[in-house]
């Protein structure tokens, strides 16, 4: 049986053990807060549940999926694994450490994948002695939906890692594609700059953040505004991804727009706190 240890409990972390259970991976959900991992079994059951309704699950198959996760609050779980899948806070400290770590704990031929979505995954790998089984595997937003997964190549990330991750992706239902490590790689080197300059013009007053969000999906037809997509990813984690690419790149059509500063260090984070661009505590009551 194919096991897989993903470390962190949050939205992402506990897509990714949603669709690795589901592809009939035995899973070790790892979180340092027993709450977090209360919180992931309880959105995974949730998510299944919705599966199921809409006929795309059995219960018989959510059932055997659900039993197929193990919470843990210790690293230890990736001793007997054979990847890892980081989705740790995007804090480069944390990742560098939590890397060194699973390289002294998970077994020698275990692969190691970050679902990081703009940390040099070449700064990773040097935190390890196996610095070329050590890949990106940035799944996107929601996880059980979403079809992406990009995979990062680190400067001495293998063939055979590459050649693996990808037939992992691909077993799981998702559509991999292979990019180079570079800061942002593709999907936030593209997508961030665009929410950016959608804050920018909120900020400028050129429109509500409403009519802004209109424009792009009925001129553009993207499914959610940049604004409203925001709020989704997390205005934190937008402002610590423009700035990885501000200072990667070393280019000012990078830098974060003072108005996402501001929101950030307010805590109006969008809406995993219940407010951001749009105000989601008064949509719930």
């Amino acid at each position: 049986m194919a096991r897989v240890a993903v470390v962190g409990a949050g939205t992402m972390g506990n897509g990714i053990a949603h669709v690795f259970a589901q592809g009939g991976w035995d899973v070790a959900l790892v979180d340092v807060a027993s709450a977090a991992l209360e919180r992931a079994l309880a959105a995974i059951r949730a998510n299944f549940d919705r599966q199921v309704k809409k006929g795309t699950v059995t219960a018989e198959a959510r059932d055997a999926a659900l039993a197929r996760i193990a919470p843990a609050t210790a690293l230890d779980a990736a001793s007997a694994v054979e990847l890892v899948v980081e989705a740790a806070t995007e804090d480069e400290p944390i990742k560098y450490r939590l890397f060194g770590d699973l390289d002294r704990l998970a077994p020698p031929g275990a692969v190691l994948a970050s679902n990081t979505s703009s940390i040099s995954i070449t700064a990773l790998a040097a935190r390890t002695r196996r610095p070329e089984a050590v890949i990106g595997m940035h799944f996107m937003n929601p996880v059980p939906v979403m079809a992406l997964v990009e995979v990062i190549r680190g400067q001495a990330t293998s063939d055979a890692t590459a050649a693996r991750v990808m037939g992992v992706a691909r077993a799981l239902g998702k559509t991999p594609v292979e990019v180079q490590d570079y800061p942002g790689f593709v999907s936030n080197r593209v997508l961030m700059p665009m929410i950016n300059e959608a804050v920018f013009c909120l900020m400028e007053g050129v429109a509500t953040a409403d009519a802004i969000d209109t424009v792009m999906k009925l001129g553009m037809n993207h499914p959610l505004g940049p604004l409203a997509l925001a709020d989704l990813i997390g205005l934190d984690v937008c402002l610590s991804i423009l700035d990885v690419l501000h200072r990667g790149l070393g280019d000012d059509k990078y830098r974060p727009c003072p108005l996402l500063k501001r929101m950030v260090a307010a805590g109006r984070l969008g809406r995993k706190s219940g407010r951001g661009f749009y105000d989601y505590a008064a949509a719930k009551a």
